[in-house]
């Protein structure tokens, strides 16, 4: 397969190839820059400063929260840094419930905040399947036919003529307890429901009070999520209702960051051994974290405006008295004083040094098109077969789930772009325009900095202008005819109309001289029909005949 023709050389040598650490492609241009910003490494722009940093990490508790997450207790349990987290975050969802069921403000919206929460669980409980799919190492206690354990265990079900099978049930996770409020009882039991349903493929079951009707091995829950430990990282000043909300949702988010790190390093680890099919399911899953983290930001758009912006007011103030400095970034670009975001970002980013290993093509020093190439024969082939073409060191044969795992690379990009973009939405919508743009001290507005993270050029530009050429391989393909399928599609609508007003004309008909003129009309419209086929065929006969023509004349 020839794809020169389709491709100009002088525009691939001036792509940046992922080999080589750039990311800027002439191609590719970013997003205009002001004159402040032109000369800017956009690593140090969107660095805040150390206080502000601080001050974030000491509002969320994040030291300790972090100790909980790293914890090792299961030495044997690959998964246990990654499931962690996600129990934690789940856990906070369900106090978030709990807090909003309790709200005693009568202006609140505690319908939209519940479906909202429900929905975000939900989500949560899905990208936690994915993860423990399979995790056959997980600490777990096998159902028993005892029921001497009042209150750690509750009867699941009991079959005619068996004893019953109990089965094990957290005695510190909040859900449990909900159960047993008579407002959350419908809460509780739509989430034992989604428990049982998003875990039917794992090893295992949680044990919050869901049926288990499979009879699985239930999750020794408590020694790996320590609720307790989790509610006592809570953020609690008296006077703003609004304060839990904030800190919890920031908490939820830096939880799946976590989460998100502990999968890329899966994903590298994975690539290095060859295994590109678990390598993409957990790139899929660092997509969908992402696009958690979306939903879990939109939290803060039912949060009362005027509790919150008293709240905002009183956050930026330190314990001394004195301002915190936003002379680096603008106060609109708060999710950037994340050290984990940042750093989860910028491991998304350098998933691109993965790609020669995973095409199996060194990347050209001198910003050559070869591995741009590589992925073109990989991408043409569906991942099946490849030829060896000297002087590129190409596998014999690909899978396709090579293919997959470069897909998967690209929609991590794009979730990442969805988040940063969804952000600055998020910003307006919540706290005005006024406080997205540049102010009087400030150097760089966060319009500046979550603009540029925005419109960075792609990410993995060879996957990037491998589709491209790709496409316009087949755009002059001579052997396709543009728009054939519409063209075939309007004339098949043109026959069904003709069929329609044919049966419409003798329904309507009460003498000979209706049906004569119904036959008539008949076949005017086939006529027409035909005329118009006719004029198709001829112009697709002329636009293959001036592709022959204009191949020959190119050989």
């Amino acid at each position: 397969m020839d794809y020169h023709t389709a491709m100009d050389a002088r525009d691939l040598r001036s792509r940046s190839c992922e080999g080589c650490g750039g990311v800027h492609c002439s191609l590719f241009p970013a997003m205009p820059m002001s004159a402040s910003l032109a000369n800017c490494d956009m690593e140090a722009l969107v660095q805040p400063s150390p206080e502000q940093v601080e001050a974030y990490e000491l509002y969320l508790h994040l030291p300790e929260l972090t100790r909980l997450w790293r914890t090792k207790l299961y030495p044997m349990w690959k998964n246990e840094i990654i499931v962690r987290p996600a129990l934690h975050s789940l856990e906070l969802v369900f106090r978030m419930i709990s807090v909003v069921l309790c709200d005693t403000r009568p202006y609140i919206d505690r319908d939209e905040w519940l479906r909202r929460l429900e929905s975000l669980a939900n989500l949560q409980l899905e990208i936690l399947s994915c993860i423990v799919e399979g995790d056959d190492k997980a600490p777990t206690s096998k159902l028993s036919s005892s029921s001497s354990y009042v209150g750690a265990e509750s009867v699941v079900w009991h079959k005619s003529g068996s004893r019953p099978v109990v089965s094990r049930v957290s005695k510190e996770s909040l859900l449990p307890r909900l159960a047993s409020w008579r407002t959350a009882q419908n809460v509780s039991t739509r989430m034992h429901f989604a428990i049982e349903g998003h875990l039917i493929r794992a090893p295992f079951t949680l044990g919050l009070g869901e049926l288990n009707l499979s009879g699985k091995p239930v999750l020794e829950y408590d020694k790996i999520c320590t609720p307790l430990e989790v509610y006592a990282c809570r953020q609690s000043m008296p006077g703003h209702p609004e304060d839990h909300t904030l800190s919890t949702v920031h908490q939820i988010m830096e939880a799946w960051l976590e989460v998100a790190s502990g999968l890329l390093r899966n994903v590298e680890m994975m690539v290095k051994k060859g295994n590109f099919e678990s390598a993409a399911k957990s790139c899929r899953i660092v997509e969908r974290v992402w696009k958690l983290l979306i939903s879990t930001m939109d939290l803060l758009q039912i949060m009362d405006p005027d509790d919150f912006m008293r709240l905002k007011e009183e956050l930026a103030i330190s314990q001394d008295g004195k301002a915190i400095s936003t002379e680096h970034i603008g106060g609109g670009a708060y999710c950037l004083r994340s050290s984990r975001l940042r750093q989860v970002t910028k491991d998304c980013k350098e998933l691109r040094h993965l790609v020669p290993k995973v095409v199996g093509v060194e990347a050209d020093p001198k910003g050559g098109p070869r591995l741009q190439e590589a992925v073109m024969d990989l991408l043409h082939s569906h991942g099946m077969c490849a030829h060896i073409v000297p002087p590129f060191k190409r596998p014999m044969a690909y899978h396709s789930s090579t293919i997959h795992l470069l897909q998967a690379f690209q929609a991590v990009e794009a979730a990442i772009r969805q988040f940063y973009f969804s952000y600055q939405q998020l910003v307006i919508a919540v706290m005005g325009s006024g406080e997205y743009k540049a102010t009087a001290q400030t150097e760089i507005s966060a319009a500046d900095a979550l603009a540029q993270i925005y419109f960075e050029p792609p990410y993995f530009p060879s996957l990037d202008g491998a589709k491209t050429f790709l496409g316009s391989y087949w755009h002059n393909n001579p052997e396709l005819e543009e728009g054939a399928i519409m063209r075939q599609l309007m004339v098949e609508k043109a026959m069904r109309t003709g069929s329609f007003s044919k049966a419409s004309s003798v329904a309507n008909s009460d003498s000979g001289d209706n049906i004569k003129n119904g036959a008539d009309e008949e076949r005017t419209q086939r006529n027409m029909s035909e005329s118009i086929e006719k004029q198709y065929v001829n112009a697709a006969l002329a636009y293959k005949n001036h592709h022959v023509y204009q191949g020959a004349m190119g050989a």
